[in-house]
C-alpha cells in the first residue's frame, strides 16, 4: 500500500504516522524526543525513529514508504533542509534533511511546525476551501501560519506569520525576543496560566483552570481572562489588516476552552475593525494531530515521489 512517513517533532515528544495517498492513518506511534541527553541525542532518535517507521511500512504495508515529511520547531531552512535553531532542543545548523535522506534512502521534506500544522488545517481541517486563511495556535508562545490558495507561505527569511511577536503593549512585559510588550506575553496559554496562577495563590494552576474559573463566575479570572482576549483581539486586527484572509483559525491550548474563548474574542474583534472585513473565526479542527498530517502533506507534495499519480493523492 503505498505511503509516506510522515513525523512532527516536538519540545518533549515525537507524533508520527504512515499516511496512505487517500490521507488514511494506516500507523501511528509516539516517542520521547529524548532531549535530557542533549541535541545529538535528539537527532538520533528522530532518525531511529523514521527508520523504525519505515521498516513497519515494509513489514505491515508490504512496501516501504515513497518519502517522508518531518515537522521541526524553531527556525526552520525548509528550501535547505536546516533545523537551523530550536531553543527547546537545544541544535543549531542541522542539515536533517540531508541526515533522513542518508538514513531512509527517500525524498524527505523539512517544515516548520506551525506552518506545517496550517498546512494541514488549510487542506483538509478547519480552512478547508478558503482561498487565504491564518491559523494561529495559541500554545506556549503564539505564532502563526498564512495560507494562501493551499500553501503556505514562509516569506523570504522563513520568519512569516510570527505574529506573537506582534507589539500590543508598548513599554510592556519584556518578550525574550528582545522587545517589550510582545502579544504572546499577554495573550499565550503560558501568559494566562501564569497570571492566573499568581493571582489564585496555585503555582500549578494553568489556562484551563482559569477558563473554569472563568465559567464558574469568579471576578479575577474574568479580569486575567478578559486582558487576554483583549490583547489578543489587538494583535488579530493587525495581522486582519496586513492578510486580510477569509477564515482565521485559532488553536492550541486556549482553543479547547471553546464558546469561553470563541464568544467573547469574536466581539473583541468585530469591536476592532473599521474598513476591514471580518473573516469567518472558527476552531481548529485537527487538533494536535494537525502537525502530523501536515507532515504527510509535505511528504506527498514532494516531486521527486516515483511513479505518483497525482488522481491518488486526496488531500
Amino acid at each position: 500500500m503505498r505511503h509516506v512517513i510522515a513525523l512532527d517533532v516536538g519540545g518533549t515528544a515525537m507524533k508520527a504516522a504512515l499516511i496512505g495517498s487517500d490521507g488514511a492513518l494506516l500507523h501511528q506511534a509516539r516517542r520521547a524526543t529524548g532531549r535530557e541527553r542533549g541535541p545529538d541525542a535528539v537527532v538520533e532518535a528522530i532518525l531511529g525513529f523514521a527508520a523504525d517507521l519505515r521498516a513497519h511500512g515494509i513489514a505491515h504495508l508490504g512496501e516501504s514508504a515513497v518519502a517522508a515529511g518531518v515537522s521541526v520547531p524553531g527556525i526552520v531552512d525548509a528550501d535547505h533542509g536546516i533545523a537551523v535553531y530550536a531553543a527547546n532542543l537545544g541544535w543549531r545548523d542541522v542539515p536533517l534533511r540531508a541526515l533522513l535522506t542518508e538514513r531512509l534512502g527517500l525524498p524527505v521534506a523539512l517544515g516548520h511546525d506551525v506552518r506545517t500544522g496550517g498546512l494541514a488545517e488549510g487542506r483538509i481541517g478547519a480552512g478547508q476551501g478558503a482561498d487565504r486563511f491564518l491559523f494561529v495556535p495559541l500554545g506556549t508562545g503564539i505564532a502563526g501560519a498564512i495560507g494562501i490558495d493551499g500553501r503556505v507561505e514562509a516569506g523570504a527569511h522563513g520568519f512569516a506569520g510570527e505574529i506573537g511577536h506582534i507589539v500590543v503593549r508598548p513599554d510592556g512585559t519584556p518578550c525574550p525576543c528582545g522587545q517589550r510588550g510582545c502579544l504572546e506575553r499577554y495573550a499565550s496559554a503560558s501568559a494566562v496560566s501564569e497570571a492566573w496562577a499568581t493571582a489564585s495563590g496555585s503555582p500549578d494552576a494553568d489556562a484551563a483552570d482559569c477558563a473554569r474559573a472563568v465559567d464558574a463566575g469568579d471576578p479575577q479570572a474574568h479580569q486575567i481572562w478578559q486582558a487576554a482576549i483583549d490583547a489578543l483581539a489587538d494583535g488579530l486586527v493587525t495581522a486582519l489588516t496586513l492578510l486580510d484572509p477569509r477564515t482565521l483559525i485559532i488553536g492550541g491550548g486556549l482553543a479547547e476552552a471553546g464558546d469561553t474563548l470563541f464568544t467573547p474574542l469574536r466581539t473583541a474583534v468585530q469591536q476592532r475593525i473599521t474598513f476591514q472585513k471580518l473573516p469567518t473565526i472558527v476552531p481548529a479542527a485537527l487538533g494536535d494531530t494537525a502537525g502530523c498530517l501536515g507532515a504527510g502533506l509535505l511528504a506527498w507534495d514532494l516531486p521527486t515521489i516515483p511513479d505518483l499519480d497525482p488522481t491518488e493523492v486526496s488531500a
